[in-house]
């Protein structure tokens, strides 16, 4: 009996004990709810803004700056200053408003600094602008993207000539089928102007110094700066500078007719894309990679291409396109490298077979468009062949064509 009563209050304890065990509640009211985490967009609407935003900006300033079939506002230098003053303008609003410009904080800025470091770049930033600009009334922008192609292999010369770096038969080797695709381009193309081609390889040389002082002064931790904290500092000398040269060269000529034939808040809206650039820019750095960066740059040099044939109705010849697909595949391979290029084909072979597979009428799309932007093109490219009573005058006046091949065009016309 003694062991059954044990055994049975032993048991009821047992069960007491359980049931006046502390139960865990489903939510811990002691710990902080945590914040949803916010919705991010996909890079692939950073890459679209930026290629968007910077193949507008060049086209607004072409059709502006156009004489022929533009605005004809001939006033690049003014064009210019405008939009470094709305830049400076811009900055200071959002170095006060929002967090955009915190980066500013970390740069150890002082007057001395500024007159040293800032300012002399600040006076390559604006030649560049300056003859970047002026080159919009000579040259077409697609013969203009062409050149542009040229500017890794202007950074690298300014850098080992101011010895940042050491110079590289290899790279030098590498770079050279960029210089020889647009040597080839230019021998292609129909309206060669001179002084065209002089300020668009004036701007290059200029930028390319800019870009070798700022990779001198960026080796320092304390000068790492984004291209909206870089505008924030560039912008008001180069908009003074410029609108010294501006003073000189081109105030004494506008009148408040040619800015009323353009119309305010058209030059508003340029300066706004202009900055909205810079500001794009930003975002694609700091969500994409080296790889997105240059593919972005190529694929938007391309359809600037194909948007001049499209809107001026800019003739590309065959050689033309050969020395383009040339100098783009030495810009690529020379960014990338072998090894990377290789192992980046086969990423992108992979999952260009792993969508087809997903979404097979969408690929099929892409290739059609991709098919049809070529065609256009070269068909456009093409034109002097199918039309040559068009292009007998423009390769009888080219400054390289018209020695190389003289009415040729024109006299299979007749």
């Amino acid at each position: 009996m003694g062991v059954e009563e044990k055994t049975r209050t032993s048991g009821e304890i047992s069960r007491s004990s359980e049931i006046s065990a502390p139960v865990l509640p489903t939510i811990n009211p002691a710990v902080e709810k945590l914040d949803a985490p916010k919705p991010t967009l996909n890079p692939a609407f950073y890459v679209v803004a930026w290629i968007g935003l910077s193949s507008s900006v060049i086209l607004f300033n072409k059709w502006i700056l156009d004489p022929k079939a533009g605005a004809g506002f001939r006033f690049p230098i003014i064009l210019t200053t405008w939009h470094l003053a709305f830049a400076t303008f811009m900055t200071q609003i959002l170095a006060r408003t929002t967090t955009l410009l915190d980066g500013r904080k970390n740069v150890k800025m002082t007057g001395r600094i500024y007159l040293r470091a800032i300012v002399p770049v600040g006076v390559f930033f604006s030649l560049s602008l300056i003859c970047g600009n002026v080159t919009y009334l000579y040259l077409s922008v697609a013969f203009m993207q062409m050149l542009k192609a040229t500017m890794p292999v202007a950074v690298l010369i300014a850098t080992w000539s101011l010895g940042i770096s050491k110079l590289d038969v290899k790279v030098l080797f590498n770079v050279s089928f960029i210089v020889l695709g647009v040597i080839i381009a230019s021998l292609g193309e129909i309206k060669f102007v001179l002084i065209g081609v002089l300020f668009q390889i004036g701007g290059i040389i200029f930028e390319a110094v800019r870009l070798a002082m700022i990779q001198r002064l960026l080796s320092s931790a304390d000068f790492k700066m984004d291209p909206l904290v870089s505008l924030y500092y560039y912008a008001p000398v180069c908009a003074v500078l410029n609108f010294c040269v501006s003073l000189v060269v081109e105030v004494p000529k506008i009148h408040m007719s040619d800015i009323s034939r353009v119309g305010i808040w058209v030059l508003v809206a340029n300066a706004m894309v202009a900055f909205l650039l810079n500001v794009s820019l930003v975002f694609l750095i700091g969500k994409t990679s080296s790889l997105v960066l240059t593919l972005c740059g190529v694929l938007k040099d391309i359809m600037l291409v194909g948007a001049s044939v499209l809107i001026w109705g800019t003739i590309i010849t065959p050689l033309q396109m050969f020395g383009y697909t040339i100098a783009l595949g030495g810009l690529i391979y020379y960014k990338l490298g072998a090894d990377s290029l290789k192992g980046y084909l086969t990423q992108a072979h992979r999952s260009w077979s792993e969508y087809g597979a997903k979404h097979p009428a969408m690929r099929k799309m892409i290739v059609f468009g991709i098919v049809l932007i070529i065609l256009f093109i070269l068909l456009g490219g093409l034109a002097p062949l199918f039309a040559p009573e068009g292009t007998r005058e423009s390769i009888s006046n080219s400054k390289i064509l018209g020695s190389l091949l003289g009415n040729k065009v024109g006299d299979k016309a007749n």
